[in-house]
């Protein structure tokens, strides 16, 4: 299949690849002080799971996301936008380490970015 053709889910590595960046991503994650606290009271088993549901679905794959909505999974927690923006600089970094193209990783960050208000809770805000 041709890169053109093929799905980012598929030039990540499929269900392979995704489970490897979601681990390295959290490994990544979990060592920042500024982000591991919001995941003490977490079930890191679920969460990978979850996390690679939502990565799957992201990206193209034939994977559905089952978790509770995001807005409803991160309200509360107080995320602020300075957080996402740390969570995105791992992702980044993780990215990089894998052998994907710039338009790839350009584009999966940019996927993930769209997120952004659902997690920091600013999704229906009317200032």
């Amino acid at each position: 299949m041709s890169e053109a053709a093929a799905s980012l889910y598929e030039r990540v590595g499929g269900a392979q690849g995704v489970g490897k960046l979601t681990d390295k991503f959290y490994a990544r994650v979990m060592a920042d002080p500024e982000l591991s606290h919001f995941f003490d009271q977490s079930k890191m088993d679920k969460l990978r799971l979850m996390q690679r549901e939502f990565f799957s679905a992201a990206l193209d794959g034939p994977v559905q996301y089952t978790g509770i909505p995001l807005p409803h999974a991160h309200a509360g927690r107080e995320i602020g936008s300075r957080h996402f923006a740390r969570f995105v600089e791992h992702l980044l970094d993780t990215l990089e380490d894998i052998t994907l193209s710039d338009r790839d990783v350009r584009d999966i960050i940019e996927r993930v970015k769209t997120y952004h208000d659902e997690i920091v809770g600013t999704v229906g805000d009317t200032g």
